[in-house]
C-alpha cells in the first residue's frame, strides 16, 4: 500500500509540463528512491484526469476510458512515495473529488496547487485557448471571464482551473492544512532555477541525481505570434481536423516556430484589467492567509507584476504581422518538404513490394497453383472444392 501520495492538481501555465517532463523522463532513478510516477506514457495522467472527470477533449477521451481506475490500482501497489500530476484535474468538481480520494486508499494524501498571478494568468489562458483553435478575440475574452455570471464555456473553464481559493476547497477542505501545499510562481526576473527548487522541496526531490534537461515545454508568444495564430484559427479550424490541427498549428507553428519572437511584445494587461486582477488577488491571498496552507514561496508572489506598457493584440498592424507570417511560411514550407520525402519513401517501398510480389508470381510453383486454381474454377464442382478448402484454412475466397 503506498504510504504517502502528492496529488498535484494545477494550475495551468505554471510550469507544470516541465515538471511532468522530468518526472516522466527520470521514472529509473525515482523508483530507486522508492519514488513511484506511474505513466507507461508522457500523457497517461492527462488521459486519467480526462477519465475522472468524463471530460470531452477533441477524440482523445476515447483512449482515456478506464485510465484513472488503472493509475490508482498502480499508487495503491506502490510501497512508498507516489506522485500524481496534471493541471487540468484543478477542474473536478467535489464528487470527482471525492471519487479520486477515495480510490487511493489509506495512503497519506498530500494536495500540491501550484499557482501564478493573475496579472499573468489572464493573457495566458486566453493564449492557450488560442492554441487550442480558439478565435476569441482579447476583449472579448477578457468580457468573458471578467462576467460574474461565469456561464459561458471559456469562463466556467478559466474559474474553474484558476480561482485558487475555490480549487482548495473543492480538493483540501476533507485534509488538514499542513497537508495542502501551495506552490506560487516566482516573480518575473527571478532566477530561472527557482521554480525547480520550490517543486522539488515540495514533491521530495532535493538531492535525487534527476536529469533536468528541458525537453517538453508549454512556450509562450509574444503579441503578433498570438494575434497571427488567432487570425490562422479563424480560417482553418473549419477546414482542418483536429488531429491534423495538433501537429500542423499547435506544435509546428506555435510551439517550434513562432514561440521563437522572444523579442516581440509580451502580452499582458490594460490598465483597468490590471487594476481588477490586483484587487482581485489581494482578497484571494487574505484567504489563503487565513486558511493556513503550507506555502511554497510567498503569497505574496500571487499581487503579480506592476502595470506596464499594454500592447493590445486585437490591434496588431499588417507590418507587425508579416516577420511572424514569413515565418510561418516558411516553417510549413520545410515542414511539406520533409512529409513530400516521407512520401516519396514509402512510394519506393510499395513499389520494391510490388516487384517482389511480380518475382514470387512468376514461380514455376506459383504459376502451377494457379493453373490448378483456373482449372477447378471452370466447374461447380471444382468451385465447390475451393471453398471447402478455404474455409478450412480460414481463408475468404
Amino acid at each position: 500500500m503506498s504510504r504517502r501520495v502528492l496529488l498535484h492538481v494545477g494550475c495551468p501555465k505554471t510550469g507544470t509540463s516541465y515538471l511532468q517532463d522530468v518526472l516522466f523522463r527520470n521514472q529509473p532513478v525515482l523508483r530507486e528512491h522508492d519514488i513511484l510516477y506511474p505513466a507507461d506514457r508522457f500523457d497517461a495522467h492527462f488521459l486519467a484526469a480526462l477519465d475522472l472527470m468524463t471530460l470531452p477533449w477533441g477524440g482523445i477521451e476515447t483512449e482515456a476510458v478506464g485510465a484513472w481506475d488503472r493509475l490508482a490500482a498502480e499508487v495503491r501497489e506502490w510501497h512508498g512515495t507516489s506522485i500524481i500530476s496534471h493541471e487540468i484535474f484543478a477542474r473536478a468538481t467535489p464528487t470527482q473529488v471525492e471519487r479520486a480520494l477515495a480510490s487511493l486508499g489509506d495512503a497519506e494524501v498530500h494536495l500540491v496547487l501550484s499557482v501564478r498571478d493573475l496579472v499573468r494568468q489572464v493573457p495566458a489562458e486566453w493564449q492557450e485557448n488560442v492554441k487550442h483553435r480558439s478565435h476569441i478575440t482579447y476583449a472579448k475574452f477578457l468580457r468573458t471571464i471578467r462576467d460574474p455570471d461565469r456561464d459561458s464555456r471559456i469562463g466556467s473553464w478559466f474559474w474553474a482551473v484558476q480561482e485558487i481559493p475555490d480549487i482548495l476547497e473543492r480538493w483540501g477542505s476533507s485534509l488538514p492544512p499542513e497537508r495542502v501545499h501551495l506552490v506560487t510562481l516566482p516573480p518575473p526576473g527571478a532566477d530561472r532555477g527557482e521554480l525547480w527548487r520550490r517543486f522539488s522541496r515540495t514533491f521530495g526531490l532535493d538531492g535525487l541525481p534527476l536529469d533536468l534537461t528541458a525537453e517538453r515545454e508549454n512556450p509562450s508568444l509574444g503579441v503578433p505570434e498570438t494575434s497571427l495564430l488567432r487570425t490562422i484559427n479563424e480560417r482553418v479550424t473549419s477546414i482542418i481536423a483536429p488531429p491534423d490541427y495538433r501537429p500542423l498549428v499547435r506544435e509546428t507553428l506555435a510551439h517550434q516556430t513562432l514561440s521563437r519572437g522572444v523579442s516581440s511584445a509580451r502580452l499582458g494587461l490594460s490598465p483597468e484589467d490590471h487594476a481588477w486582477a490586483r484587487g482581485l488577488s489581494e482578497r484571494w491571498i487574505a484567504v489563503l492567509a487565513e486558511r493556513g496552507y503550507d506555502v511554497v514561496g510567498s503569497l505574496d508572489d500571487l499581487l503579480g507584476p506592476d502595470a506596464g506598457t499594454f500592447a493590445n493584440p486585437d490591434a496588431v498592424t499588417a507590418d507587425e504581422l508579416l516577420p511572424p507570417a514569413l515565418d510561418a511560411i516558411s516553417a510549413l514550407l520545410v515542414e511539406g518538404a520533409r512529409l513530400r520525402a516521407v512520401e516519396e519513401r514509402l512510394h519506393g517501398e510499395l513499389r520494391e513490394a510490388r516487384e517482389d510480389l511480380e518475382r514470387a508470381r512468376a514461380t514455376t510453383a506459383y504459376r502451377a497453383r494457379r493453373k490448378v486454381v483456373t482449372t477447378l474454377e471452370g466447374s461447380p464442382a471444382g468451385r465447390g472444392s475451393l471453398d471447402a478448402y478455404r474455409r478450412l484454412r480460414g481463408r475468404k475466397g
